[in-house]
């Protein structure tokens, strides 16, 4: 009997990152209307919880010791300092969704994808700018797409092919070092 049908292979990670006014989250919601099937982790973080906030739904709010505890256990895939708050990426419900072969996407700014990269060298790193904005060669260097946010439409449907795509390529394979 094939065990083809029974175990699905895990998803890859994409993380859709760029600099503050790339338009990461109008994205992030488009691409989740055209594709409900790809998974948007929800961050941790620190700061107080917003009136018409979540718990769970729009953020894991925890205590400043709880949020270290993750830190220190490895549970949090990535993590930053926001003024007086913390914010970061649980790592659990993530691996937990790619190894159910769910297409993750993971919006964060270049430095979190950064520290993705060095987790999870497998990720697909997408790096989204505005028009007419340049990376630097050595930010450009560290993903394997890039998109120019001038037309959503465009950037949405490029998106979505790639999350279609999630699959790792076993050339692309890196060994974790």
């Amino acid at each position: 009997m094939s065990t083809d049908d029974e175990a699905r292979p895990a998803a890859r990670l994409t993380v859709l990152a760029g600099p503050s006014g790339s338009g990461r989250e109008s994205v992030v919601e488009l691409v989740r209307a055209r594709s409900p099937s790809v998974w948007i982790p929800v961050p941790a973080t620190t700061r107080p919880r917003r009136e018409r906030e979540i718990d769970g739904e729009d953020r894991v709010f925890l205590a400043p010791a709880e949020f270290d505890r993750r830190v220190a256990a490895g549970e949090l895939l990535e993590w930053s300092r926001i003024g007086p708050h913390r914010r970061g990426t649980p790592y659990p419900p993530l691996r937990a969704r790619l190894d159910a072969g769910q297409p993750v996407l993971l919006p964060l700014d270049v430095t979190g994808a950064q520290l993705v990269r060095a987790r999870l060298p497998d990720a697909r790193l997408v790096l989204l700018s505005p028009p007419g904005h340049r990376p630097d060669a050595a930010v450009a260097a560290t993903f394997e797409h890039a998109l120019t946010h001038d037309l959503t439409d465009r950037v949405v449907a490029e998106l979505v092919g790639l999350l279609g795509s999630s699959y790792p390529d076993p050339a692309w394979s890196r060994v974790r070092g």
